[in-house]
């Protein structure tokens, strides 16, 4: 690989716009990107696991082996019953996870079967007076009067003294609007 590997792109994408290239020389140059991209990969597989090696080394130094066998006997053990300790608390955890998911699975279904049978009623309007809102506000122990006609002042008509015309003999009053000398008058009194 002489060319590096952006040159190589570059010149397939751009020059293939320009110019028809020949299968020939595409394969090639499609080869040469493969085999590229194959090295880097390797390359960084191979960085990785050196990362991995020093961080280990960095942060979990190997176990002292040099004490006697019943001392590394004791530390297996150790380990062994944490280990067993971990897995009983996963195991707990993963069955208490099940259940909370297989009682939300139910609850979900009971929401669906419930939003299906029941129906939603039509609401009503409905005329309250002043004491039932308050009522139906406060509770049923409170009970409260609200009479706005008793905090009214309480006031007394007066009659209007008009002059009323002395009441005679109706005939007459008849006969004077009789014709139309009586009419014209009624107009001219108006």
């Amino acid at each position: 690989c002489t060319m590096p590997f952006s040159k190589v792109i570059f010149y397939l994408f751009y020059t293939s716009k320009r110019k028809k290239m020949s299968s020939s020389r595409r394969h090639q140059l499609k080869s040469l990107m493969l085999s590229i991209a194959k090295s880097r990969l390797e390359a960084e597989v191979i960085a990785i696991e050196g990362a991995k090696k020093t961080y280990m080394e960095e942060n979990c130094p190997g176990p002292d082996l040099s004490g006697s066998m019943a001392d590394l006997q004791e530390l297996c053990k150790k380990l062994h019953a944490k280990i067993d300790k971990i897995d009983e608390e996963r195991y707990d955890m993963e069955t208490k996870v099940s259940k909370a998911n297989k009682e939300i699975e139910d609850l979900k279904i009971k929401v669906q079967d419930l939003q299906g049978k029941f129906k939603k009623p039509a609401l009503k309007k409905v005329r309250l007076s002043a004491d039932q809102m308050l009522q139906a506000l406060l509770g049923s122990k409170h009970k409260v009067n609200l009479d706005l006609r008793a905090n009214l002042k309480q006031v007394k008509k007066e009659v209007k003294e008009e002059d009323k015309e002395p009441v005679g003999d109706w005939r007459k009053n008849i006969d004077e609007k009789a014709g139309m000398d009586g009419r014209k008058k009624m107009f001219e009194t108006s």
